[in-house]
């Protein structure tokens, strides 16, 4: 990685960024005149009858629960991943049959991750397979004019299957029916993405959303304490984490940033090694990663992404500075219900000598959070706050 990620990405990344912008308008531009969904997905050869093709059959078929055969030619992977993955189907459903078709986990086995009863997920399953056919989709590597769009949407369902079992790290194993199933999706989905970065080996991106799980999942042992307390990077031990993901983490993360096609997962990526990298919380680069926050800000335009920078804001600037960046974006829709945005202005009040204010912000988020590890962690500050005394 670049020595200071943040300033060479600022340069980079954002010259980058108004290339994929541009790109990502005429894309949008082109598939609302197409106004059709069949012409979204590559049309295969026009006139006549398709050939049958095996790997639509096995799609199709529902996916039986034959194991993976990881023997397949590497033609059929890229064509099923992105098969998998097509616009066209449900994101639920998305998931469900990458899951399917590339670990060899049973329908049931799937069921249990999501915590829905197997008819349930069997019946997702079949609703895919009757879209695959009724639209006609060909299962080939998507043409240049839309592959870019379609990597994302591979890319996305990936982050989607990782963010899902890498939450459950932070949730006590007693506390959440199938917390088991549900903390192995993260390892599945660094297991496809170690398979999609070879497959797409010209997409950086893939390299990067790479690197991110890598640095990211990491820290799963440090993520809940065992009173069920979700722990902040500040509270983990950073010995316990695992330095040989680390290290393979921060490899890919320089593979790939050397191309020189930096987007969202690569920066990402970034800011977790400085994380990963310091040796304690007091170590940690914050002006660099406000500065790939801006970067990323850029890229995503994301309200998500904007309230993690009003952390890093507060970090380099103080914590009445990120109270202002909280509420540039307190209004926005994408952040209404988030528990996190009540819980970071609650801690940056506190650092700011307004306790009663944190309080009343605490109690907000208790109201909206929905993981047991995150409440304990909520209700642990709020009993912290001093009391006002009485008059």
């Amino acid at each position: 990685m670049p020595e200071r990620p943040g300033a060479w990405l600022t340069t980079t990344a954002r010259r980058h960024a108004i290339d994929v912008l541009r790109r990502r308008r005429v894309e949008a531009e082109r598939v609302a005149a197409a106004g059709r969904l069949g012409e979204r997905v590559d049309p295969g050869p026009r006139g006549g009858s398709r050939a049958a093709d095996p790997v639509v059959e096995q799609v199709a078929r529902g996916l039986d629960d034959d194991p993976w055969d990881a023997d397949d030619p590497d033609g059929d992977l890229v064509r099923l991943l992105f098969t998998c993955c097509h616009p066209a189907l449900p994101a639920e459903a998305r998931v469900a049959l990458t899951l399917r078709s590339l670990t060899g986990m049973t329908t049931a086995q799937v069921a249990r991750a999501f915590l829905v009863p197997e008819a349930t997920m069997a019946q997702r399953l079949v609703r895919a397979k009757r879209r695959i056919r009724a639209t006609g989709m060909t299962f080939r590597v998507p043409p240049a004019a839309l592959r870019a769009e379609r990597v994302e949407g591979v890319l996305a369902v990936l982050y989607v299957l990782f963010t899902e079992g890498y939450d459950a790290w932070a949730e006590p194993a007693d506390a959440v029916e199938g917390s088991a199933e549900r903390r192995a999706l993260a390892d599945v989905a660094v297991r496809l993405a170690r398979l999609t970065a070879r497959l797409l080996d010209d997409e950086p991106e893939a390299r990067g959303l790479l690197a991110l799980l890598l640095l990211q999942h990491a820290r799963r042992d440090e993520r809940v304490g065992p009173d069920g307390v979700t722990r902040t990077l500040t509270e983990q031990d950073r010995a316990r984490w695992r330095h040989d993901e680390i290290a393979e983490g921060l490899s890919e993360l320089d593979a790939t940033l050397a191309v020189g096609r930096p987007g969202p997962y690569q920066v990402q990526a970034a800011v977790a090694a400085l994380h990963d990298e310091a040796t304690d919380a007091a170590a940690t680069d914050w002006p660099q990663i406000l500065g790939l926050y801006d970067v990323l800000l850029d890229l995503t335009g994301s309200p998500v992404v904007a309230l993690n920078r009003a952390v890093a804001v507060a970090e380099v600037h103080g914590a009445d500075a990120g109270l202002a960046a909280l509420d540039a974006v307190a209004d926005e829709p994408a952040l209404a219900g988030y528990h996190l945005l009540p819980a970071v202005r609650a801690e940056l009040l506190v650092r700011a000598g307004r306790p009663a204010a944190a309080s009343v912000e605490l109690s907000g988020a208790l109201t909206l959070v929905d993981r047991e590890g995150d409440r304990r962690l909520l209700e642990r500050r709020l009993a912290a706050l001093p009391r006002a005394r009485p008059a």
